[in-house]
């Protein structure tokens, strides 16, 4: 790559920070106002109570503990598969691993948000921090997603470092945000000494992520796996959460990159090869979490415990199985688009499939939550009724339009695909090409 292609290349993966189109202010209006439609309702909320919302003193988890591990969830889409990509030395990685990891820092803000929101007093949160038990696995949640997100931003903003130094000399960029980039970029000069210490870093952040982003979802399936009720308390809810949370995480990956790709023309970067291969990745998940799926629903009924046949019956055709039925057909269409559409039409066919799965896992958590809950007690009473209020669900409008806000606010500060890796790749490239010009005459003769 010359240095004039070099140029062209920065300038068209940093042109959505230089130029604001009447689009970008529309969207911004838009997102804005269902997010202060949502605050107001959380005001409500406080100010009322908790009894506006669906809740009660039997079904006290509901739809904000659903979005809680839905979020949790998603955000296995950018450290877990970019550090996994990153150690694997796969190349075709470089275009996605910034949108990947500005996702999971987004969706755990958001998921950690959730918790705050379910509290009817959020002012006690802070007795978690100083009265919370150390055998609670809440209290291990908290500090395992606390780590995971100071992890995930560190994690960021080490491969963002070359970029903020490009940023930083751009002469189309002035005032505050020259100054922003020239304190982030800390004094980075491309020397050969600070890529060996950068490459390093992040090879170490790498390896040390991959383990903290699987025991995060482990932790948040003890929450309930813990607890003795019906449909919990199974060995099996930890794999099962976290084969759903990378599942969801590249499906979220495949839908943010599609979108990008349209709105700022990244066709060049984000290329159907890309979708295939994380469509095959996506096939496998799906795979196995058919697999999970039917291995705890089999036990569940061949057992037929009455206390859990209660709470499988209310899915397999009672008051839950229209949203059952319905995760279960989503998740098969999605399956069959990319087993047998994915190579001919990649980009259309992942795209569908990743929202047919969003959908689907989101059911699938509120029906991992909700069911056990109102079918069921510690005194082995039944049942109670739940349903969302318009409050929960304009607080769950408002998570997702927080979650797209703070993503369209970091591509208008930061390059969503990295200029430093894709050059290097380009490099690595050309000089591979190079070796093997020079290899394969010498067998020739």
């Amino acid at each position: 790559m010359t240095p004039k292609d070099q140029d062209k290349m920065a300038d068209h993966l940093i042109s959505p920070i230089t130029k604001t189109g009447r689009s970008y202010i529309v969207l911004l209006f838009a997102l804005g106002m269902v997010v202060t439609w949502g605050f107001m309702a959380w005001v409500y909320q406080v100010y009322t109570g908790l009894g506006v919302t669906g809740m009660n003193n039997n079904v006290n988890w509901g739809v904000y503990i659903t979005n809680f591990v839905f979020f949790i969830g998603i955000s296995h889409a950018g450290t877990l598969i970019s550090a996994i990509l990153r150690v694997s030395g796969a190349e075709w990685r470089r275009p996605i691993t910034r949108v990947a990891e500005a996702i999971t820092v987004f969706a755990l803000i958001l998921g950690g948000l959730q918790i705050f929101i379910d509290l009817g007093r959020p002012d006690r949160v802070f007795n978690l921090l100083l009265y919370g038990r150390l055998g609670s696995p809440l209290l291990w949640d908290v500090n395992c997603v606390s780590i995971y997100l100071f992890s995930s931003i560190f994690y960021l903003f080490l491969p963002l470092i070359p970029d903020l130094g490009i940023l930083r000399e751009n002469s189309n960029i002035t005032g505050w945000r020259k100054d922003m980039y020239r304190v982030l970029a800390v004094g980075w000069d491309g020397n050969p000494e600070q890529k060996r210490r950068l490459e390093k870093a992040i090879g170490i952040m790498a390896i040390a992520i991959i383990p903290i982003a699987v025991s995060v979802h482990t932790v948040v399936s003890w929450i309930f796996g813990m607890t003795p009720r019906p449909m919990w308390h199974t060995a099996i809810l930890g794999p099962y959460f976290v084969v759903g949370a990378i599942f969801s995480g590249i499906a979220a990956l495949i839908i943010a990159m599609a979108i990008l790709r349209k709105i700022y023309n990244f066709e060049a970067y984000l290329k159907p090869i890309h979708f295939n291969y994380l469509g095959m990745l996506l096939l496998t998940m799906a795979a196995l979490w058919f697999y999970f799926t039917f291995a705890e629903f089999l036990t569940t009924g061949y057992v037929g415990l009455t206390e859990e046949w209660e709470v499988f019956r209310s899915k397999m055709t009672g008051q839950f199985s229209l949203l059952f039925w319905f995760m279960i057909v989503s998740m098969a269409i999605a399956f069959f688009l990319l087993a047998l559409a994915r190579e001919r039409w990649p980009i259309g066919s992942t795209c569908i499939a990743s929202v047919l799965i969003i959908v689907g896992m989101w059911i699938e958590r509120y029906s991992i939550i909700v069911p056990t809950l109102t079918k069921y007690d510690e005194h082995g009473h039944a049942a109670y009724i739940y349903a969302p209020t318009w409050v929960e669900l304009s607080i769950t409008l408002a998570s997702l339009a927080g979650f797209i806000l703070l993503y369209v606010v970091f591509a208008k500060l930061f390059p969503l695909i990295s200029i430093w890796e894709i050059e290097e790749g380009e490099e690595a490239l050309k000089t591979k090409l190079e070796d093997m010009k020079s290899y394969l005459p010498d067998k020739v003769s």
